[in-house]
């Protein structure tokens, strides 16, 4: 028990009242339980990712469904996406000046240690750019494939190559992805 001082005075005096010392066992279970929940969690996402996490930045329009499931496909596969929406000509400028031509294009751009990545790209080919690190301004896959990682919206999927864009604007098929059947 703790002797508290009593808030109420009669003529001047204090009262000294004695009062049960409570504990808030609610409040410390649940604290309790969030932090056993967050390190669970650390544990969950540390053991499920065999690749390290890396920063990617995607500009896009706001109004692209197929670019925000890339990003969902980019976060599964353990990078860490931040977008930016642009206006369709700011876009088209940004893709430009990174040395994307329109036979290279597609809906959305982004960008990863100083490479430019163009459309719906799988992750893996951008780890694979990622580690073998070639002289080139980036990868692309043309157009918007049905199928492609962002596109593949049913079981149908078309043929599509994943195109490396060289210094000069050259191009050359990186990856190839077969269509289905």
């Amino acid at each position: 028990m703790k002797i508290v001082k009593s808030p109420y005075r009669r003529s001047g005096e204090c009262f000294v009242i004695a009062k049960p010392q409570r504990q808030n066992l609610i409040g410390n279970h649940l604290c309790r339980f969030f932090l056993v929940a967050l390190f669970v969690t650390m544990l969950m996402t540390d053991a499920n990712s065999d690749e390290p996490v890396v920063a990617i930045d995607v500009a896009k329009t706001s109004s692209c469904g197929c670019c925000l499931a890339w990003i969902d496909h980019l976060k599964e596969n353990s990078f860490s996406v931040t977008s930016k929406n642009m206006a369709m000509g700011s876009l088209t400028r940004f893709k430009l000046e990174n040395g994307i031509s329109p036979k290279t294009a597609s809906c959305h751009t982004a960008k990863i240690e100083g490479y430019t990545i163009e459309g719906h790209v799988p992750a893996r080919e951008i780890r694979r750019l990622l580690i073998e690190r070639p002289d080139a301004i980036g990868l692309s896959v043309p157009g918007m494939p049905i199928g492609s990682p962002g596109m593949d919206f049913s079981d149908d999927r078309e043929a599509f190559d994943v195109l490396l864009i060289r210094q000069d604007g050259s191009t050359e098929t990186f990856a190839s992805y077969p269509g289905s059947e």
